[in-house]
């Protein structure tokens, strides 16, 4: 009786997970322009409430972290941190330019080479400096669909390609 009732509980947080994504925004420090765009999303104009995506202060609350801006040194150990407070499963969205590989500060002696994805494994990239809102949005779209998919087929490892190892956070030397 207990592994029915474990099953169902599982198909309703999931349920849940899919109907209502809650979403944590990490800035690396950037220009601070994606942050805008995603703070538009969340006012009347977009309003991605209605949609039941709710913005979580905390990341062991969140199922989606939106990255914005260059990984700096100082911020990748930060990064890394919260991608492992996270709960399972987690999805990661690179911002702009500037998560995708550094944007116009890749090559700084502060920045780490790569972008997000160098720190941390990275689901969907949203192209753009800055993007905009409804761009966003459709990343968190494109993300509740990984989600649907990773549901059906039993998690992440259908996605990886043949041969490949299964990504973890990237040390950081001391």
């Amino acid at each position: 009786m207990l592994k029915v009732t474990d099953s169902l509980s599982r198909r309703l947080a999931n349920w849940a997970r899919v109907r209502s994504p809650w979403i944590s925004v990490f800035n690396t420090g950037s220009c601070n322009a994606c942050d805008i765009e995603v703070i538009a999303c969340l006012m009347p104009r977009f309003d991605v409430e209605r949609f039941g995506i709710l913005a979580k202060g905390s990341p062991r609350h969140a199922d989606i972290l939106i990255v914005t801006g260059p990984v700096t040194r100082k911020q990748e150990s930060r990064l890394r941190r919260i991608w492992e407070q996270m709960p399972e499963p987690k999805y990661v969205i690179a911002m702009g330019a500037c998560g995708a590989s550094g944007g116009v500060f890749q090559g700084l002696y502060h920045v780490v080479d790569g972008g997000v994805e160098s720190v941390i494994p990275v689901d969907v990239f949203v192209a753009g400096c800055p993007p905009r809102p409804d761009e966003i949005i459709n990343a968190v779209v494109a993300c509740l669909g990984l989600m649907k998919e990773d549901l059906a087929r039993g998690g992440k490892e259908w996605r990886r390609k043949p041969g490949e190892a299964p990504r973890e956070p990237a040390e950081v030397p001391a």
